[in-house]
């Protein structure tokens, strides 16, 4: 008798076969109808690579085993029943790729993808050179599997299982998971249920040899795809437009209420009914849920468009304001000079007196306006800054010699803590200048009394800058103002009624931009302060 002649004694019946093409073809109309909106709308990352990738390898599984149901030919059975364990397990590994990437938020290194590559190598040869069926069973229509390959699966399936039920705990342990914990629970726990259900129903079909739990399982998983999905959108996984959520949504919705108008058998309706009444209450809660984040998301763009004209606004404030002020200094600035150097004739002591104390006044006016601009210019990113290798030393000691006539003239003492080491560091020179300046300068003005000590110090790949003073300190209140824009202290402006708030917050741009550190800490062993900053030995 012919194979094929055999092979039709094996029909499953009408009722079977329907159940076996709609718990088939729903999955894959819904994740080619999501794999389809992901590349014609995401961003090409690592996520929709990732997700695009176990989309097609589930659905040609999904496409491989409604053959082994519905198909009466001999041949094509067994070549694509070969096939099944080897993609099976490709996309558990494609899946545990993606929850990875998933929860590291970024692709995993070169050697862990080796790693993920060389795992399925094993089933590859084994299926390349025809040994992952032993054998038919054809009375049955049942093919025998490897023994070693269904164990290498067992074990595969079991691990990627536990390791991704792991991920989905994440949010009970740590502070801080993401945008939202809720969305990135569902996620991974849709995924540790859909890869659990599916795993659990094709061990126990190949044990009790009643493949047709694995029918019933194919109708559940959807579910769980929709779950997929609305945490997909929800944490903005691909920045897929909302149109295409609600076009993907009814569409599944559709499709699997036409099921109920080609399924007689009581059982299968009712298994109907259900995926479809928890599939809508899932998808209510994601339109929902995208219907209030689209109002959130229109509220926070008109927002961001105020907030772009004010800060455009303020720019040409500042420009305009600063451009008139300095003008203005610097116009008085040339009088009072011409008053001291006799360009407008002998003057009497009192006149040049005055004639200083407004030059004086304008000097610093003139550096007041040229500290906001910078600061500005720093916000913006135009400042560019000439970065080459030189000993810091050098420059901390021109700052100090440069500084000690303004402190002596307070009766302040100006000590240094400089070791003989070198303190070669990556920087720009005039902005690193700037900040040693500020911060020297800076305990000048809020120190009444006693000392300032200005140190370096190197620890193995990091050198420290530091001045140390005996003024006012910082107040607990105070603290949280520091290095902020505009940031001015109660007590600073007591002792320095000049104090704009810039020049702190000029400090820690410029440091920053030098991939350093600076910080207060008050003075333990007396009144004070100490002022740090951290850079990168070379």
């Amino acid at each position: 008798m012919d194979i094929n002649t055999i092979f039709n004694t094996c029909f499953i019946g009408t009722e079977i076969m329907s159940l076996a093409y709609y718990s088939h073809l729903v999955p894959v109309f819904f994740i080619a109808l999501l794999a389809t909106l992901v590349f014609l709308k995401a961003d090409r990352n690592i996520f929709s690579k990732t997700f695009l990738a176990f989309s097609f390898v589930f659905s040609l599984w999904l496409i491989g085993d409604l053959i082994t149901w519905v198909s009466n030919d001999y041949y094509l059975i067994y070549a694509t029943w070969s096939l099944l364990v080897y993609i099976e397990i490709v996309f558990y590994v494609i899946g545990f790729y993606f929850a990875t990437v998933f929860v590291r938020r970024t692709d995993i290194p070169l050697l862990s993808r080796f790693l993920f590559f060389v795992v399925t190598l094993v089933p590859f040869f084994i299926t390349i050179f025809q040994k992952s069926v032993e054998g038919f069973n054809h009375p049955v229509c049942e093919a025998f599997n490897n023994g070693f390959l269904d164990e290498y699966k067992l074990y595969l399936e079991i691990l990627i299982v536990a390791v991704i039920f792991v991920y989905t705990l994440f949010p009970f342990f740590e502070k801080k998971i993401f945008h939202n914990k809720k969305s990135y629970f569902t996620m991974l726990g849709s995924l540790f249920l859909f890869l659990s259900i599916f795993g659990v129903t094709e061990y126990l079909a190949s044990v009790t040899g009643n493949y047709e739990i694995n029918l019933y399982a194919l109708f559940v998983i959807p579910i769980f795809l929709v779950a997929m999905t609305y945490s997909i959108f929800s944490l903005d996984v691909f920045n897929v437009k909302l149109v295409s959520t609600y076009v993907l949504v009814f569409g599944f919705l559709i499709l699997t209420a036409s099921q109920l108008f080609f399924v007689t058998d009581s059982t299968n309706r009712l298994l109907t009914f259900l995926t479809l009444a928890l599939s809508l209450v899932f998808s209510l809660l994601l339109l929902k849920n995208l219907h209030k984040e689209a109002k959130q998301r229109i509220y926070i763009a008109k927002l961001n468009t105020e907030l772009q004209n004010l800060i455009q606004q303020r720019e040409n404030l500042v420009h305009l304001v600063t451009h008139k002020v300095k003008g203005s200094f610097t116009r008085s600035k040339y009088i009072f000079a011409g008053i001291l150097d006799g360009t407008f004739g002998d003057v009497n002591e009192e006149v040049k007196k005055r004639a200083e104390q407004g030059l004086e006044s304008d000097n610093m006016g003139i550096e007041t306006v040229d500290l906001v601009l910078n600061v500005a210019n720093m916000q913006k990113g135009i400042v560019k800054y000439e970065m080459k290798i030189f000993d810091l030393k050098g420059l901390v000691e021109k700052t100090i010699s440069e500084k000690r006539v303004s402190a002596e003239a307070k009766g302040l003492k100006l000590e240094t803590e400089i070791g003989g080491d070198t303190y070669n560091v990556l920087g720009d020179v005039f902005w690193l200048k700037e900040v040693l300046n500020n911060l020297v300068e800076n305990s000048i003005k809020y120190t009444r009394e006693g000392k300032i000590t200005v140190g370096l110090s190197k620890h193995e790949k990091k050198i420290l800058f530091y001045v140390k003073d005996t003024g006012v300190g910082v107040s607990e209140e105070d603290k949280k103002n520091l290095f902020t824009e505009g940031g001015r202290g109660k007590d600073s402006v007591k002792v320095n009624v000049d104090s704009t708030g810039y020049g702190l917050y000029s400090v820690k741009l410029i440091v920053e931009a030098h991939k350093g550190k600076v910080w207060m800490e008050p003075n333990k062993d007396g009144p004070g302060s100490t002022f740090f900053v951290e850079l990168d030995a070379q």
